[in-house]
């Protein structure tokens, strides 16, 4: 019985070595023995696999109208000068195309109206599939003008009444203030809690709770005669930052920083 055991472990064993992740242990071992020992290769080669997992997902569960995208994950952290070769991606799949989206156009609906909507689902699929998405990438997508793709976002949030969860929102990325302005203009015009504004607008309590700081703060260093020069010293942030927040002192109301 052990004889027949041995000879079925012998004749068989070999076949469940004979994959993906044995050729690339068997590479790293000929072709680059200073890398170190069986385990270092072993931790190299399961990496490895799960990029190529996340990457290239399985792609016969697509349906029709439907794509795969990688883009940058959502909790990666960004950084001044930060390229894209060392920041977190994430493979995520979305629905370029929708299955009634051939009856909308033969009961007239607008294709203009199609791409608006179109925008805001990629961008909330993404999020959902823990990317974000800039607006060139929408723009690659859709086969639209970078420049366009922001219109259809400030049309698409003034529809559905909160913001869409683009890279340069869950980031705190980019010039504008789009995204600022309307979170301050909830908490302190509109009076919305924290938990409403988070829920609104896609961004953590932590977030939040930055802009606020942020914000009562500027306020304060013009309250006391600072120049813009000199409230970037004492906040910590960049000049910009702050001409941004100035921006917003002139359109609505200042909070109370009690």
């Amino acid at each position: 019985m052990n004889k027949q055991l041995d000879q079925n472990h012998a004749l068989y064993t070999p076949q469940e070595h004979k994959t993906f992740d044995s050729a690339l242990m068997a590479f790293f071992e000929q072709e680059c023995p200073q890398m170190g020992g069986r385990r270092t290769r072993q931790v190299l080669v399961q990496s490895i696999c799960n990029m190529r997992g996340a990457f290239f997902p399985e792609t016969s569960h697509l349906a029709p109208g439907q794509t795969t995208w990688v883009t940058v994950h959502k909790d990666a952290r960004p950084a001044y000068g930060k390229s894209i070769d060392r920041t977190e991606l994430t493979s995520v799949v979305l629905d370029l195309v929708l299955p009634d989206e051939a009856r909308q156009r033969a009961d007239g609906t607008k294709l203009r109206d199609i791409k608006i909507q179109a925008t805001g689902r990629l961008f909330e699929q993404a999020y959902g599939h823990d990317g974000v998405l800039t607006n060139a990438e929408v723009a690659i997508l859709l086969k639209i003008a970078p420049g366009t793709v922001g219109k259809y976002i400030r049309e698409w949030e003034d529809q559905h009444g909160k913001l869409l969860p683009r890279r340069g929102v869950i980031h705190d990325m980019g010039p504008t203030l789009t995204h600022k302005r309307i979170i301050i203009h909830k908490l302190f015009i509109e009076q919305h809690t924290v938990q409403q504004v988070a829920r609104e607008t896609n961004h953590s309590f932590e977030a939040i709770e930055r802009y606020i700081g942020t914000f009562r703060r500027v306020l304060l260093c013009r309250q006391k005669g600072m120049n813009t020069q000199q409230i970037a010293s004492v906040i910590g942030h960049t000049v910009e930052l702050v001409k941004e927040y100035d921006a917003y002192f002139g359109t609505s109301r200042p909070p109370n920083t009690a």
